[in-house]
């Protein structure tokens, strides 16, 4: 059993396949994929410059408080206070009042 393809679906396939014969290699001349010394200076660099915004970025973190509801703060702040001072009487955490919704 032969199998023939269209005619259009041979062309294609033939000019598509086709090696380029005019001096035209798509870009992929004698120096495509190579890269300068400058070009390798200037990737260090980047790279040395993310780990210096990361370990930035990781002191900061760090300082961020756990929470930024004042009343959650006081209490943890109150916590704090109490484990420097092992003599002293825990503190009462403020009553929390429930939060409104929108909605309601």
């Amino acid at each position: 059993m032969s199998f023939a393809l269209p005619a259009p679906v041979t062309t294609t396939a033939l000019v598509l396949a086709q090696q380029p014969g005019n001096g035209d290699n798509g870009g992929q001349g004698e120096d495509f994929g190579k890269s300068s010394p400058l070009g390798f200076l200037i990737l260090l660099l980047f790279l040395i410059a993310v780990a210096l915004l990361v370990r930035s970025m990781t002191k900061h973190l760090k300082r961020v408080p756990p929470t930024f509801d004042p009343e959650e703060q006081a209490a943890a702040e109150a916590e704090a206070a109490q484990k420097d001072e092992p003599g002293a009487e825990p503190a009462e955490a403020p009553a929390r009042e429930p939060e409104k919704s929108e909605s309601s």
